[in-house]
């Protein structure tokens, strides 16, 4: 089988912030990377299921929520996937810095009821926000 294109990035040479992929089939990827891939810091189970329904929901409800495609967790736990159409790289990096606020101001998690989740339980809003601040101020960085 051929490697996918994720894992022909050396990771050891990846650091944190905002990554853009090539478009494919008219979708581009964007790699939200929180942390530092294999530096022993990962973001809990909880807050990174917490983060996905808090940034799932504040995309989907910004301005631009007709071209978000997905927005999702890595399996490593070092960040997300947020996958758009129509949308270059200043763009996301904007609506993330207006989206990430919008998560940090909710009170609860959205769609974290039974019915709502399939692992309601497994959620954790303090943590969710502390790495959305941690991020937010990473993309601070960034013009």
């Amino acid at each position: 089988m051929e490697k996918i294109p994720s894992f022909q990035k050396n990771h050891d040479k990846l650091q944190t912030g905002l990554h853009m992929s090539a478009p494919a089939n008219g979708v581009t990827t964007f790699d939200l990377r929180f942390k530092k891939p294999n530096a022993g810091d990962y973001i809990t189970p909880d807050a990174l299921h917490s983060i996905e329904h808090m940034m799932a929901t504040a995309l989907r409800n910004s301005s631009e929520k007709e071209n978000i495609v997905y927005f999702g967790p890595m399996g490593c736990r070092t960040g997300f996937y947020l996958l758009t159409v129509n949308l270059d790289y200043g763009t996301v990096l904007a609506l993330l810095k207006e989206t990430i606020p919008v998560a940090l101001c909710m009170d609860e998690v959205p769609g974290a009821k039974r019915e709502e989740c399939g692992n309601y339980l497994a959620h954790d809003l303090a943590g969710a926000k502390e790495e959305l601040k941690q991020y937010l101020t990473i993309l601070n960085t960034i013009d």
